[in-house]
This record gives structure tokens, sequence and C-alpha cells, in this order.
């Protein structure tokens, strides 16, 4: 009888190992793969501009006009009307904190045997995913419009918007400057394009990958935000099988940035994980809610 108590004992102890071998002990590798989500969002890219889909954040642009004459100061803001009345954009004077400074210089320059009437541009633009968004720009005013449209200064202001010249001789954007020259149709209709799009943010999940080792999960998760503005507090949200098993809170994003989130060992309740699910989630509207899941599949075998 003794004997047989024994044996019980030692049944079950070794059973106990065997299950804490299994549950604890990490033998074989799963490695899983993206499943594909399409996102409901699109732009069509334009030639017309320095570089594809560039833009402010919003429609509502500030500007301020430094050491001017009244002639060019007058020039400089009936360019901004002019944009205004023909487009979505709208343009306001500010004393501080400025998206375009406007200065000027009576000093004459040349170059190539031609007068330089302006110089113009955006100062800083962040890449951020299919958009470059000009945070500031600076327009030069050296010469003032013999024209009865401010030509010169319409030229320079599309510049900072990121327009670049035209090879038709009738565009404001063509290098030589005339007074028969207009505002060419297809600008006016890129500008109304690109600003038509409301001025949010956009985190998208751009990466996940994840291994599991047993009943431990390694996963390594990309997040950019992608959008017009600076994005607020958010969280992702790790699903296996359809259930829970981590969030992880997220600090403000800027635009263009970016942060990759790499966990080890997190151990789950079983080794049958067939689908993992990745979700960001904020309190804040978004371009685009599709890229805000990953599907990820066990990899078949």
């Amino acid at each position: 009888m003794g004997w047989k108590i024994f044996f019980s004992f030692v049944f079950i102890l070794v059973t106990i190992g065997l299950l804490a071998i299994y549950w604890f002990i990490p033998f074989g590798t799963n490695e899983f793969v993206t499943k594909s989500t399409n996102s409901n969002f699109s732009l069509t890219n334009s030639s017309l501009q320095f570089y594809e889909n560039m833009r402010f954040p919003t429609s509502q642009i500030s500007y301020k006009i430094n050491d001017c004459s009244l002639q060019k100061k007058d020039d400089m803001k009936r360019a901004f009307e002019i944009l205004s009345e023909n487009t979505i954009l709208r343009f306001y004077e500010t004393s501080s904190d400025e998206e375009i400074i406007v200065s000027c210089d009576d000093k004459t320059k040349i170059e190539g045997g031609l007068f330089i009437a302006g110089e113009g541009g955006p100062t800083n633009v962040t890449v951020a995913g299919k958009y470059n968004i000009i945070t500031h720009g600076k327009i030069l005013l050296i010469r003032q419009s013999p024209c009865p449209s401010p030509n010169i200064a319409l030229h320079e202001l599309l510049h900072v918007l990121g327009f670049d010249h035209s090879i038709n001789e009738k565009n404001v954007m063509y290098p030589v400057t005339d007074c028969d020259q207009t505002i060419g149709e297809d600008v006016i209709s890129l500008i109304d394009e690109l600003y038509s799009l409301p001025s949010y943010s956009d985190l998208e999940i751009e990466n996940a990958t994840a291994i599991m080792h047993g009943n431990y999960l390694d996963t390594n998760i990309s997040i950019r935000n992608n959008g017009f503005i600076d994005a607020g507090e958010s969280k992702i949200i790790i699903y296996a099988n359809g259930k829970i098993i981590k969030t992880i809170d997220l600090e403000k994003m800027p635009v263009g940035r970016g942060r990759v989130i790499s966990l080890t060992n997190i151990w789950l309740k079983t080794r049958n994980v067939n689908q993992l699910k990745f979700v960001l989630e904020g309190e804040f509207s978004e371009l685009d809610e599709v890229n805000n899941m990953i599907v990820l599949e066990l990899k078949e075998k």
C-alpha cells in the first residue's frame, strides 16, 4: 500500500512539473504575418509643386509684413486677397508666431542678366506620409509690381505655398514677370483639392510584427503621425484571439514624428493564438481611421 502511495505522489509531481514546463518554457516558435487592410483615403499627386502634396496645416494661414514701403505692403495684401477670393485659403495678419514672414529690399539684384523681382519659398517642411507639411515660409519683395495686378507678390506667395515655376509665359508662375500673366486654373484647383481635407492628425500603425515562443509573445509596433496637426494622447490595445492582452498609453505625437514600441515576453494563457490585432484609439478626429488597426494571422507552416 505504501508503494502505491509513493508512486502516486511521484506521478503527481511529474505531472505538475511537465505542465509547468509546457506553460512556462517556450519550445516551439510561431510567427505571425500581416492581414492587409485598405485605406479609404487617397489624394492625386501633381508635378506643379516642388514636392508632391505640399500644404500648410490649415487653410487659415497667418502672415506678418516687416519693413516694407506702403506700395509693396499694399501689393502683398492684395496678393493675399486675390488668393482668398479664388481659393478656399484665408490669410490673416498677426503680430507674432506668423507662418509667412514678408520683408522688403530696395536693392537691385541681377542674376543671369535678369532683374530679380522677389524671392519666396517654404523655410520649414515636415514629411508626413503622403504629405509635405509647410509650417513656415518667407517672402522677400525686391521690386514692386509695375502691373495693375500684384503679380510679383502673387508669384512669391505661390512659391511659399509650394508651387514651382511654369513653362507657360502667360502663367503668373513663369520665371519672368509680365502684366498679362494670370494664375493657372490648375494651381487654383490643386489648392482647393489639397486644403479641402480637414485639418486633422492621422496616427497610423505603419507596421507590426509578432513571434510567439510557447506562451510568450514578442512584438514590435511602428506608429507615426502622418496628418496635418499634432495628435493628442492615445493608446494601443493588443488583442489575441479577440481578447485584450495589453494596453499601452501613448503621449502626444507631433506631425511627422513616430515611435517604435518593442515588447518581449508577454505571457499568454494559451499557445493556440491564431490572430493578433493591434488597435490605436484616441479621443480626436483623424484623416483616416482605417490605418488605426493591423491584424496579424498565424503563418502557415
